[in-house]
């Protein structure tokens, strides 16, 4: 059974650091993309990156460009967050497709799978 679990949410200061993490289970992570979508209080969702399984491509919200990373170890990615702002707060979702690229993955409803989510709060 595929699984995705999310931790690491929690309250950050403007320009702090957050690191996420979505452990994925019950399937092959070298044949789909992870895509990390996030939503905002009274707002709605809005893909923030993705990375390929199969050859690791990436794609970024120009929103997060410069500040947030993806990244994977085995079966766990990975969001570094810096530079953190106000409006990053929501909840954050890991999310999976099988596919081989990252070309549509900011399309939050490409997704099949979809983990719990975890909150985070940027605030002083």
């Amino acid at each position: 059974q595929l699984q995705l679990v999310e931790s690491g949410g929690g309250l950050v200061q403007p320009g702090g650091s957050l690191r996420l993490s979505c452990a994925t289970s019950g399937f092959m992570l070298d044949y789909y993309i992870i895509g990390w979508i996030r939503q905002a209080p009274g707002r709605g969702r809005e893909g923030v990156s993705c990375l390929s399984g199969s050859g690791g491509g990436t794609n970024y919200a120009d929103s997060v460009k410069g500040r947030f990373t993806i990244s994977r170890d085995n079966a766990t990615v990975y969001l570094q967050m810096n530079s953190l702002k106000p409006e990053d707060t929501g909840v954050y979702y890991c999310a999976a497709d099988f596919a081989e690229t990252c070309d549509y993955g900011l399309a939050y409803g490409l997704y099949d799978w979809w983990g719990q989510g975890t909150q985070v709060t940027v605030s002083s």
